[in-house]
C-alpha cells in the first residue's frame, strides 16, 4: 500500500488507539504494538513495551515502514531516537473529537487505506446525532491517590460536553491537574465521572469519595479512546449517564 511517503507494509503503533483503527481498516500491516494495545482481542503482533517506556532496539528491529505515535500518549525523547534510527514518525494530535476524525483519516491514508473506511463515516454520524438529555455539572476523574481530573483541552472533555456534561475544571490552565479531594468536593459538582482507566474506578472504589453525589461509571475506551469505538461511544457514555441519575 502506498501514501506518499512510499510504500506501507509495516507498521508500529504506540497508541492503543490506532492500533485498533489499523488492524480494523488495514489487517497484516501491523507488525508491533503496544503492551496495552488490547483491541482487537485477537491481535498477535509483536509487543514493544507501554506507550511510555517502548523497546526502541525492539522497534527498530521489526524494520516498520511507519511508526504512529501521539504527542500526549508517547515521549518526545522516545519519538525523537526511533527518528534518529532512520524510521518515518508519524504524530498525532487529538484533543477534540473533530480534530480526532480528521488526525484518524490522515493516519489511514499514511497507511495506504484505498479509501475513508466505513466505521469513521459511522463515527461521525453516530456524533452529529446526539442530543443531551440535560446538562450536569460535573468532576471528572481519571486518577487517585493523588486526585487527578479532565481540566482544559481534551478530547474525553469534548465528548462529555457533546453529551451535555460540562466539565467544571475546563477551564483549568492544566490538562490534567492534580487537585486535593477537599477542592473537588468544594466545586459541588452534580455528577462525578469515573471511567476505568486510566485508573480502575469501580462502584466500590472512588463513588465514596462523593458521598451525596451522583456517580457515573463509565467505560474508559469510549470515553477516551479514538477508533471504531467512537461509533457506539455516544450511546453507551449517555446510557452511563442517565444510569447514574436514576
Amino acid at each position: 500500500m502506498s501514501a506518499g511517503r512510499g510504500t506501507v507494509r509495516r507498521i508500529v503503533s504506540l497508541v492503543p488507539s490506532l492500533t485498533e483503527a489499523v488492524a480494523v481498516t488495514a489487517p497484516g500491516l501491523l507488525v508491533g504494538a503496544t503492551d496495552w494495545c488490547a483491541h482487537p482481542a485477537d491481535l498477535d503482533v509483536a509487543r514493544i513495551g507501554g506507550t511510555k517506556n517502548p523497546d526502541v532496539r525492539a522497534i527498530t528491529g521489526l524494520r516498520p515502514d511507519l511508526v504512529l505515535a501521539n504527542e500526549e500518549e508517547n515521549r518526545a525523547v522516545d519519538l525523537a531516537e526511533l527518528r534518529a534510527a532512520g524510521l518515518d514518525v508519524l504524530v498525532t494530535e487529538i484533543r477534540t473529537l473533530d480534530q480526532g476524525l480528521s488526525e484518524l483519516e490522515r493516519v489511514l491514508a499514511a497507511c495506504g487505506a484505498p479509501r475513508r473506511p466505513r466505521w469513521l463515516d459511522e463515527a461521525e454520524a453516530a456524533w452529529e446525532a446526539v442530543a443531551p438529555e440535560g446538562e450536569y455539572a460535573a468532576v471528572v476523574a481519571i486518577w487517585r491517590r493523588p486526585w487527578m481530573v479532565l481540566g482544559r483541552d481534551t478530547f474525553a472533555g469534548d465528548l462529555l460536553a457533546r453529551l451535555g456534561v460540562r466539565n467544571l475544571y475546563a477551564d483549568h490552565p492544566e490538562r490534567y491537574p492534580r487537585l486535593p479531594l477537599d477542592e473537588l468536593r468544594a466545586a459541588a459538582p452534580d455528577l462525578v465521572v469515573l471511567p476505568d482507566e486510566p485508573y480502575r474506578f469501580t462502584r466500590d472504589d472512588g463513588p465514596e469519595a462523593f458521598p451525596g453525589t451522583a456517580a457515573a461509571l463509565v467505560d474508559g475506551r469510549h470515553l477516551t479512546w479514538y477508533g471504531p469505538s467512537l461509533v457506539e461511544a455516544p450511546r453507551v457514555l449517555a446510557r452511563a449517564l442517565r444510569a447514574a441519575h436514576r
